[in-house]
């Protein structure tokens, strides 16, 4: 009985224990401005819903073939093709944030980003990244986001 727990245990933190950690910080990002989401992990399932929102970005939960099921900043879920994602570079603000000419605080502000928007990233010293969004572009420090920022 007790031989049979440790093996147990040992096959969770050797097979199932790495698969949460590698879905867990996976976001995507959308390729294109129209992708399908479908119900399942295949072109034989039904559309589900549809995006139209090109760099919306995604997290990945789960992987079969070439589909990646996701969910969004809304809690929407679905499959989609790995043709239609590709590697984020993008984060939605879930609440409003400055964007500064320097990555200091202390730097003029240029313009204030509100929530919900969707914000491209450039580039990222910490938590500093220079951004575009709406023909601005500066150095936002990020707080509050959907996504996940660049190493």
């Amino acid at each position: 009985m007790y031989m049979r727990f440790i093996i147990y245990f040992i096959i969770y933190f050797i097979i199932i224990f790495p698969l949460h950690i590698t879905f867990a910080d996976e976001f995507v990002m959308l390729k294109n401005s129209k992708v399908n989401v479908r119900y399942g992990p295949s072109f034989e399932y039904p559309i589900k819903y549809i995006y139209l929102k090109k760099n919306l970005p995604i997290k990945v939960i789960d992987k079969k073939e070439n589909f990646r099921r996701i969910i969004d900043h809304k809690h929407n879920s679905g499959w989609i093709h790995t043709s239609q994602l590709k590697k984020s570079s993008s984060v939605i603000l879930t609440k409003n944030q400055f964007i500064f000419t320097k990555p200091t605080k202390f730097s003029k502000p240029i313009a204030i980003a509100e929530k919900g928007k969707l914000i491209l990233l450039n580039k990222c010293k910490k938590k500093w990244c220079k951004t575009s969004f709406e023909q601005i572009s500066g150095w936002m420090l990020f707080e509050k986001f959907w996504g996940k920022l660049p190493n």
